[in-house]
């Protein structure tokens, strides 16, 4: 916690499905002893069994980003920073983010996992063998789907970006 009343940071992740961001936001949330907040979480609680189709979860996600939003500023405004498990992977969800922090004056920081389809596949592959609950989700279709509406992130964005590649 930041004892000279400033508000905490706030770290999100970029990268394509199977990239690696909630690995990597569990490793930074403990190196910044951070508050972790998993979209997958959050939604299997409020939503257990209603997410089947990639339509089903963009409805669903969309609709706890209110209640998200309040929850973050106000652990933020306490001076304990934010590791927030969730997609920054196009310009809006960005945005979103990035208006998170303007509205209480925090610095941020987006980890962009730029990793080829190749990698990504890879361990979404690897993913469906150690968790077999998601296997109806992690296939190369759903990928391909997802993968569609990527937006690599850009300059003009303004945002703090730590860019990881893998080899």
């Amino acid at each position: 916690m930041n004892t000279e009343g400033q508000p905490g940071t706030l770290f999100f992740f970029c990268g394509k499905m199977g990239a690696g961001k909630s690995t990597l936001a569990k490793a930074v949330a403990t190196e910044n002893s951070a508050v972790l907040i998993s979209e997958d979480e959050w939604l299997a609680a409020h939503y257990p069994e209603q997410i089947q189709t990639f339509d089903d979860y963009l409805t669903l996600s969309r609709s706890i980003k209110p209640f998200i939003h309040a929850h973050v500023q106000n652990i933020l405004a306490t001076g304990t920073s934010v590791v927030m498990d969730f997609p920054a992977n196009t310009v809006n969800q960005r945005a979103w983010f990035k208006a998170l922090c303007c509205e209480v004056g925090c610095e941020h920081q987006m980890q962009f996992l730029d990793l080829t389809d190749d990698q990504c596949l890879a361990q979404v592959a690897q993913r469906r063998l150690e968790q077999p609950e998601r296997a109806h989700f992690d296939t190369a279709e759903v990928f391909a789907h997802v993968t569609r509406f990527f937006e690599p992130p850009t300059a003009e964005e303004n945002l703090n970006i730590l860019r990881i590649e893998r080899d």
